[in-house]
C-alpha cells in the first residue's frame, strides 16, 4: 500500500500523504465503512473520488483508527470521536491528513496548474506576484497562499470567511518551505504557522496556531 510520506511537525502533530495506485478493489481490504459514510460513497460517480474516500480510511489506519471514530460538524468539518483533531484533503491521485492530539490543524493538496492564474484575483492581490520571475514560479507560489488560505479555512469552519478579505499569508521564500499567516474576523486576529512541500507538481500546506 503506497503510504507516499509521513512528516511529524511536533510531538503532537503528525501528517500522512497518500499516493493512490490501487484498484478501487484493492482499497476495499481491510475496510468498512458506517452506514452514513457508505451511503456517500455509493452516491460519488467518479472512480478518482471513490479511490480517495477508501485511501483516506487507509490513513486513517495508519493512525489506529477505523471510518467509525470519524465525525462531521452540520458544516462537514471532521472531527475524531476521541478529541483528538483532524483535517483531510485530496486531489487527484493524492489524499492526506494532519492529526494532532492539542490543537486544530488544517492541509490542504492541490496540483499545480495554470488555471489558478485565472481565479488569483478572488483569494489575493495578484500584484504581489508580478515580480516573479516566471509564469511557473507564480504558479507555485499561488498554489501555496491558495493551499494555506484553505487550510486555515479548514480550521476555521466558518462559511463567512472570505480568502481575499480575512486571510493574509505573509510572503516568503520557496526554500524556506513555511511562513505565517492572520486571520482578522469579525475584530478578532489569530495567527498561524504555514508549511508547505512540493512534489509531482502537487504543492501540500497545513497550518497549525502560532
Amino acid at each position: 500500500m503506497p503510504l507516499y510520506k509521513t512528516i511529524t511537525v511536533n510531538e503532537e502533530t503528525s501528517l500522512a500523504i497518500w499516493k493512490v495506485e490501487e484498484t478501487e478493489e484493492q482499497l476495499w481490504e481491510n475496510i468498512e465503512l458506517t452506514p452514513h459514510c457508505q451511503k456517500r460513497f455509493d452516491r460519488m460517480k467518479s472512480v478518482l473520488h471513490r479511490k480517495a474516500f477508501l485511501s483516506i480510511r487507509h490513513l486513517l489506519a495508519e493512525y489506529g483508527y477505523a471510518d467509525s471514530d470519524l465525525v462531521y460538524e452540520e458544516n462537514g468539518k471532521p472531527h475524531l470521536r476521541d478529541g483528538n483533531f483532524i483535517s483531510i484533503t485530496h486531489s487527484y491521485n493524492f489524499t492526506g491528513i494532519i492529526v494532532s492530539t492539542s490543537e486544530e490543524v488544517g492541509i490542504d493538496i492541490e496540483m499545480q496548474r495554470n488555471k489558478i492564474l485565472r481565479i488569483a484575483h478572488k483569494f489575493t492581490p495578484f500584484e504581489e506576484y508580478k515580480t516573479l520571475a516566471n509564469t511557473d514560479a507564480i504558479v507555485r507560489k499561488l498554489t501555496i497562499v491558495w493551499g494555506a488560505k484553505e487550510s486555515l479555512y479548514k480550521i476555521y469552519g466558518n462559511r463567512g470567511l472570505s480568502f481575499l478579505h480575512h486571510i493574509n499569508v505573509h510572503d516568503f521564500m520557496f526554500d524556506a518551505k513555511k511562513t505565517t499567516a492572520q486571520i482578522i474576523f469579525k475584530g478578532v486576529l489569530s495567527n498561524y504557522k504555514i508549511r508547505f512541500l512540493e512534489f509531482e507538481e502537487f504543492t501540500c500546506v497545513y497550518a497549525t496556531r502560532d
